[in-house]
């Protein structure tokens, strides 16, 4: 009878922590946010307007939060001079000039192109917790910031290729 006891209540307290985890998911900002009047948000789209704007890979990437596999984006080997965007809405995000090869196989970048650019969530998915990226014009879903980067600012933005489109410096 103590043993059922036990049971039940490891089985309270971890259904309840998986449940708490779950609900923060996605929700909780973390470091910098850029004043509202600083971002020039789009206009709401539905999520047919985006698979039909998008198309199936980028949807899943921009608007599911999915993964492309690494070492498989056009952009992760890529060394073009100029901008990348987002593919979503074309907010200009990262420089070439801040770009690097993480080893990662995915596009890895120092720095956004300026703050407020990007947004930075707490993502506690898949019973990890990390710092999710976003477009801080459309919410679209841009990758991941880790603290193993080079300096000057020690951080890497792990970016999926389908995410961005980049822009050649004229």
């Amino acid at each position: 009878m103590k043993y059922i006891f036990v049971i039940l209540i490891l089985a309270a307290t971890f259904g309840s922590t998986v449940y708490a985890q779950k609900a923060v998911k996605h929700t909780e900002e973390a470091a910098y946010q850029a004043p509202d009047n600083m971002i020039k948000k789009i206009e709401q789209k539905t999520e047919a307007e985006w698979l039909e704007e998008l198309g199936p890979e980028k949807y899943k990437i921009l608007r599911q939060c999915s993964t492309e596999p690494p070492f498989t984006g056009k952009y992760n080997n890529f060394k073009g001079v100029g901008n990348y965007v987002c593919a979503a809405c074309g907010n200009v995000l990262f420089s070439s000039e801040t770009k690097y090869d993480s080893g990662s196989g995915w596009p890895s970048f120092f720095a956004a192109v300026e703050k407020g650019k990007v947004k930075e969530i707490r993502d506690t998915s898949f019973g990890m917790t990390r710092t999710e990226i976003k477009c801080a014009q459309c919410d679209g879903h841009l990758g991941h910031l880790f603290t193993d980067g080079p300096k000057p600012t020690g951080m890497r933005y792990c970016m999926n290729s389908a995410s961005l489109n980049f822009v050649p410096k004229e």
